[in-house]
């Protein structure tokens, strides 16, 4: 028995999710996820205006009973009402088929649904539940996330790879069948919601798991044998830095490989945390990458016995800070400059040759150094900074600049 992918790997279809496109050549898109009870309307539409502020451009919501289903149409009506028009994907499991069916305003109200094919029943109630689903799709003309999960996987289908491979002359490693179960389990659900009738270019298909070696093998393989949109995610990821550094080891090998149209952070959050941060770092995967770019990027020196003062941190943390608060304006006002990038470094040794690689760079004196600070703009010095107010000089260069280089493009 083997399990593999094919060679070539072909361009994903194009999905359109409220006003975004996903696959088809578009640009990754960053999605996220509530943490809130569904059921109350206002404190949902409030979260998903937090993370659709913050650069989450779909935002997914659980619908698990009566009442979150109920109140869908009050959370879209209270966004628009804030003037915001937020893609809202819904996400249903077990009796996704009775709320979309006995909830026709919710189900109206979504964006996308999402279908985890092993929760949506067992034996012959799967088949019916899941069609019902997708008929529900097809009637509101929306799209569907067929979304595998290496936790919940369909127990028959795995089951049977088992005994398949148990038979075979040359059988796999356990987890090499599990891998193949959870893309089977995709791809078969997504071609039984073609025979029903659902276009191929509104399906996306995810197949997350919570390991990084998993997750990367899995995703090989969907993407060498169809040419559905994928959602990337890393499960589960965790808490904090092991959260981040996870998803992020996970999810780059696949973008580095063309595989991925819209990726998700699940970062677990601190007690009382952000929800937003699973935003922010998404963006800034894609924005290290080189694939999208979201805000400028501030580059900083780590630090060493050269840099004894927190002068260069605290100016690094003060200009990080100050370009996140002046985003909106610049956003309206100067489109293109999220391409900016700053250096904040602090010594001789590497400053000066950092900085002269970004737009703007500035390098401080380090330990036992002149007290001057000279400016790189465009890889060129045009002065240098001395006195007690380096911060409040090195924002009005950067204003200056944003102004001079993305003003001009403003009709």
């Amino acid at each position: 028995m083997s399990f593999s992918a094919t060679e070539v790997r072909r361009p994903s279809v194009g999905v359109h999710v409220g006003g975004v496109r996903v696959g088809g050549g578009a640009p990754v898109v960053v999605q996220s996820m509530t943490n809130t009870d569904t059921a109350d309307a206002v404190g949902t539409a409030a979260q998903i205006a937090e993370l659709f502020l913050a650069g989450s451009e779909l935002v997914r919501i659980t619908v698990d009973r009566e009442e979150s289903a109920a109140a869908v149409p009050r959370i879209r009506e209270l966004l628009l009402k804030r003037g915001l028009q937020v893609p809202i994907v819904g996400d249903f499991h077990y009796n996704g088929h009775l709320l979309l069916t006995q909830y026709p305003d919710c189900a109206a109200a979504l964006d996308k649904y999402r279908i985890n094919p092993g929760n949506v029943g067992f034996k012959e109630k799967q088949d019916r539940n899941f069609a019902q689903m997708i008929e529900a799709a097809i009637r509101h003309e929306k799209p569907v996330r067929i979304g595998v999960n290496w936790g919940s996987l369909d127990q028959s289908l795995l089951t049977r790879l088992m005994d398949e491979n148990a038979r075979s002359a040359k059988p796999v490693e356990t987890r090499a069948v599990m891998h193949e179960a959870v893309v089977q389990s995709g791809l078969l659900s997504a071609a039984r919601a073609e025979e029903l009738g659902l276009p191929r270019e509104r399906i996306i298909i995810s197949a997350k798991c919570s390991e990084v070696q998993d997750l990367i093998a899995v995703y090989r393989l969907l993407a060498g044998r169809a040419d559905y949109a994928l959602h990337l995610g890393l499960t589960e990821a965790g808490m904090g830095s092991k959260g981040i550094v996870a998803s992020t080891a996970a999810l780059s090998v696949l973008l580095q490989e063309g595989i991925g149209d819209t990726i998700r952070i699940s970062l677990t959050p601190e007690p009382g945390g952000d929800r937003t941060r699973e935003v922010i770092v998404a963006q800034e995967i894609l924005q290290t990458m080189g694939l999208r770019a979201f805000a400028p990027m501030v580059i900083a020196c780590p630090g060493c016995g050269r840099t004894t003062s927190t002068v260069f941190q605290e100016l690094a943390q003060d200009i990080q800070t100050y370009v996140r608060v002046r985003m909106p304006d610049w956003r309206s006002a100067y489109p293109g400059f999220e391409t900016l990038q700053l250096a904040v470094m602090g010594c001789i040794v590497n400053g000066p040759g950092e900085s002269k690689h970004a737009d703007i760079g500035i390098s401080l004196p380090g330990t036992g150094e002149l007290p001057s600070a000279p400016v790189f703009i465009d890889g060129k010095k045009v002065k240098t900074l001395r006195g007690e107010n380096l911060s409040g000089q090195f924002k009005e260069i950067v204003e200056d600049y944003v102004r001079n280089r993305w003003g001009r493009d403003v009709a």
